[in-house]
């Protein structure tokens, strides 16, 4: 059972296709801005505002539109200011315990429609504290594990990579947040392509689950996902990964 990283980057593969919507852009634009309104509009000086625009790039994200995030965040910024970071924590179906990152300028509201998806489809919102300790906040890139060896990655471990994990057919470097860009820089100047390269909430442990669960999982978290407010969904699931391939395609 390891589906939980080719989730990853299946879900990466999603983003592009949501970015051609222009959906994804404006998640994407908000979570610069508010990173430029925080931190200053100078990414050689801002680790969040760096890691949004590479994430912002990795979407195909124009040039124009980074730039008037950055700047809406380091102007008036009365909409980055309105803005604040939300973790809320409950369980999906089977038990899955999910994470849910948001960016809300009204937490009352933003509680209250993931409380509702929640419960529509087959979950609930538990307390703060409630599953967080199941992850650790870790810097994670995948790369195909048929084109590469861990032998191939171990530039990103002299470059501050704490660890090389196998995930099935996928490989995942693992670092602290912090040192996600400049392990990214090395792999990709020593020409390895990656999947995905993402500061996220990792599960120490996972529960596995059947088809059905799966699929019913899977409509959650897509439902979480198409919500303005909602940035990242992280759960502790482990599922076949040929499974899916079925659901995804």
């Amino acid at each position: 059972m390891a589906g939980h990283s080719k989730w990853a980057g299946i879900k990466h593969k999603k983003a592009i296709v949501d970015a051609r919507r222009g959906k994804l852009f404006t998640k994407l634009a908000r979570h610069i801005t508010v990173a430029a309104k925080a931190g200053g509009g100078d990414p050689d000086g801002n680790p969040a505002l760096a890691l949004a625009i590479q994430k912002a790039k990795d979407a195909s994200m124009p040039k124009d539109n980074i730039e008037r995030a950055i700047q809406r965040g380091t102007g008036e910024g009365a909409d980055a200011a309105s803005y604040e970071d939300v973790l809320y924590e409950g369980y999906g179906p089977g038990g899955v315990a999910l994470l849910i990152e948001a960016l809300t300028d009204n937490r009352n509201r933003t509680g209250s429609e993931v409380r509702h998806m929640l419960s529509k489809h087959g979950g609930s919102l538990g307390e703060p504290g409630s599953v967080a300790y199941l992850f650790d906040k870790q810097g994670v890139i995948v790369v195909d594990g048929e084109q590469y060896s861990e032998d191939d990655l171990m530039i990103a471990i002299d470059a501050g990579a704490e660890d090389i994990a196998t995930d099935d057919d996928v490989l995942e470097v693992l670092t602290e947040p912090s040192s996600l860009t400049p392990v990214r820089a090395a792999l990709e100047e020593a020409g390895i392509e990656l999947q995905s390269a993402e500061v996220t909430y990792r599960p120490k442990t996972r529960i596995e689950i059947d088809e059905d669960t799966a699929a019913k999982l899977m409509r959650l978290i897509d439902v979480l996902d198409d919500n303005d407010d909602v940035g990242e969904v992280h759960a502790n699931f482990d599922v076949d990964a040929d499974v899916l391939e079925r659901l995804a395609g």
